[in-house]
């Protein structure tokens, strides 16, 4: 074991009502004769000196003991020790000191024996993990040699790799998240491991997965993300067809960047962090119909990749368990991605409807990254730009000037022709062709009533 002193003005780095909050949950603990200690990614982070979002608690209270000192609890895995203490409206984990056992589902474990803090730091996944801080004397607590891999800026897991990713499949992928959210270096025996059991991810919940990879994707460094899954062989696995753009030739004409795959790759690099989790979907999958519409005629072609893309992109949203918004949107953007190529030529009626989309920034951006990633001409993408800041969204959403009760007062049956009509009005009105009610209503006479 390896005790050191955090420095005292690291605990600021916790943002305060955070900080109150862990510190009362440890002193009322500790005032209960129980052991209480910071656990996991706070200490970690501290050390770093990443930024801290959430604050876990281990301790030696039995769940019933911490129900029993504070009066609001969420027993959320009270048969393994894991509470949830609410304090001013935070939420705090705080779990009894465990060791683990017959992980039959490779994901949870079958039993639980309560114990004391080593042996609660030998069961968890990565020796960066496994640090504990003690709040109230500022001493860290090392079980497992994490600050020597902190040190060394290393993802290692603690003790033998086969069991810790037996154990848990899920932890086959969260090495690569660690690794490229914190730019560490996976040691190469977890490395090794990782490739060997990368098979049986599939084990895990695709929620469980999902949520790895949009935390990869979104991160600080998703193309070094990127390649981790592709070397490891996590990528075949979970996203074939985002592995299958390996190879597969563009033309140098306009893509002399290299195949489809490493286009998408440049585009992570490019725009550096993704915030947005559907836009960083989309550029994962906005080429995604490619391989399966590789053509070679004149020249290398892909013809209908955008609609393949976005079948494609559908498909795998639905098997990584997005919400249905979510699916859509980012459907939408591979699908739409290749509109910005006629944009300049488009009618003003066509042009308005397509900037004034709900999302069209994000469509923007998916635009000027495939862009930089290929040719680097940002001709369209400027034109939008200028566009957008042309035209008001009174301009672009005019108050229509009839609706479908003046279509029936005009002696019309209802039907599919009336969005017909209505969205020709429009395009006129978009297109400043008539501006007034009774310029439509004689549009639609001189049209439909000969």
């Amino acid at each position: 074991m390896v005790i050191q002193q955090l420095d005292a003005d690291r605990l600021s780095a916790i943002p305060e009502p955070l900080i109150e909050g862990g510190l009362a949950i440890v002193k009322t603990l500790s005032g209960a004769g129980h052991r209480a200690l910071f656990a996991g990614g706070v200490v970690r982070d501290l050390l770093l000196g990443n930024p801290v979002s959430d604050l876990d608690i281990a301790t030696s209270a039995l769940p019933q003991e911490i129900e029993a000192l504070f009066p609001r609890t969420i027993p959320v895995g009270k048969q393994f020790g894991v509470m949830i203490v609410v304090l001013n409206s935070i939420n705090y984990e705080v779990a009894t000191f465990r060791a683990e056992a017959g992980y039959l589902d490779g994901r949870h474990p079958s039993s639980v024996r309560f114990t004391g803090a080593e042996e609660d730091a030998r069961r968890r996944d990565f020796t960066v993990n496994g640090l504990f801080l003690d709040p109230l004397t500022r001493d860290i607590i090392d079980y497992v040699e994490g600050l020597e891999d902190l040190k060394r800026h290393v993802i290692r897991t603690v003790g033998n790799p086969v069991e810790r990713l037996e154990e848990d499949k899920l932890r086959i992928l969260r090495a690569a998240r660690f690794a490229c959210q914190l730019d560490f270096r996976i040691d190469p025996e977890t490395w090794e491991e990782v490739r060997r059991q990368a098979g049986k991810l599939l084990q895990v919940s695709w929620e469980r997965i999902r949520d790895e990879l949009i935390k990869i994707l979104t991160g600080p460094a998703p193309a070094g993300g990127l390649d981790l899954l592709s070397d490891s062989g996590i990528l075949d696995v979970i996203l074939p067809e985002v592995a299958a753009m390996r190879g597969v030739p563009q033309p140098p004409e306009f893509h002399p960047e290299g195949d489809v795959f490493v286009h998408t790759r440049l585009m992570f690099q490019t725009a550096g962090r993704v915030p947005d989790a559907n836009l960083a979907l989309a550029i994962l999958l906005h080429d995604v119909g490619k391989p399966p519409t590789f053509t070679i005629r004149d020249r290398i072609r892909f013809d209908g990749h955008d609609q393949k893309g976005a079948e494609l992109a559908e498909a795998i949203g639905r098997r990584l368990r997005l919400p249905g918004e979510q699916i859509e949107e980012v459907t939408d953007l591979v699908r739409e991605h290749l509109r910005f190529i006629p944009v300049q030529d488009m009618r003003e009626s066509t042009l308005k409807r397509f900037l004034r989309k709900e999302n069209i920034h994000k469509h923007l951006e998916l635009h000027r990254l495939d862009c930089l990633a290929s040719h680097g001409d940002l001709a369209s993408y400027d034109f939008c730009r200028a566009k957008l800041e042309e035209f008001s969204q009174e301009v672009m959403r005019p108050t229509p000037l009839i609706n479908g009760h003046d279509l029936i007062a005009l002696g019309l049956t209802p039907g599919p022709l009336f969005s017909e009509i209505l969205s020709s009005v429009e395009d006129l009105q978009l297109e400043g062709k008539i501006a007034t009610r009774d310029e439509a209503v004689e549009w639609v006479r001189s049209r439909y009533f000969p």
